[in-house]
């Protein structure tokens, strides 16, 4: 399977938005930036942030879209086609409800699971066939309460959770950029809760 080229954050912008547990994809893509020194530049055609990173020795863009969460798919579909990159060789980082706070999976393709940003992305695509990132943010345990606890800020303890699993992610991400999915999912999914 072919590697990666790009990776999508997906959250809000705006510093209101900057802890809360909705833009836990733009904490992973902004931890692989600041990891590398690089810095993020406004790109209007892209409808958001973007810079260049390389990982295991391979070059690849990522994105911050700056259209709020359900208007991702604009952003991740302008990214796409300026850069001429499939949807396979894309991995958008989102947060996710259905895991615990710190874990982290990877997986491709499935159904959007109520993510409007994930929602948006296949809506514009017209498929869910490109990778994904899932970042554990834990459940309030009702969905009465899902809006206010996805748009908070989570616990201290959670946010380390949180960095801790993106930390174990960016250990794994070369090889996925390297197109080994299989042994990336493998390292992610039995790896500790502690990064070594």
């Amino acid at each position: 399977m072919a590697g990666l080229r790009l990776i999508v954050g997906l959250g809000n912008p705006g510093a209101e938005y900057l802890r809360t547990r909705h833009n836990a994809g733009f904490w992973f893509v902004d931890a692989l930036a600041s990891e590398q020194g690089e810095r993020w530049s406004f790109d209007g055609k892209l409808h958001g942030e973007s810079c260049r990173v390389r990982v295991g020795g391979e070059s690849l863009w990522l994105l911050k879209p700056a259209t709020f969460m359900n208007k991702s798919g604009i952003a991740v579909v302008s990214a796409l086609r300026y850069y001429k990159i499939t949807p396979e060789e894309c991995l958008v980082a989102h947060d996710d409800l259905d895991l615990p706070a710190g874990t982290v999976r990877m997986k491709f393709d499935g159904g959007h699971g109520g993510q409007n940003g994930l929602r948006d992305i296949m809506a514009h695509l017209g498929h869910g066939k490109f990778h994904r990132l899932r970042v554990g943010i834990g459940h309030p345990g009702h969905r009465d309460k899902v809006t206010p606890w996805v748009l908070g800020r989570p616990s201290v303890q959670d946010e380390d959770a949180i960095i801790d699993g993106i930390g174990r992610a960016l250990d794994a991400l070369p090889l996925a950029v390297a197109g080994q999915f299989d042994k990336a999912m493998q390292q992610l999914h039995t790896a500790g809760t502690a990064r070594g």
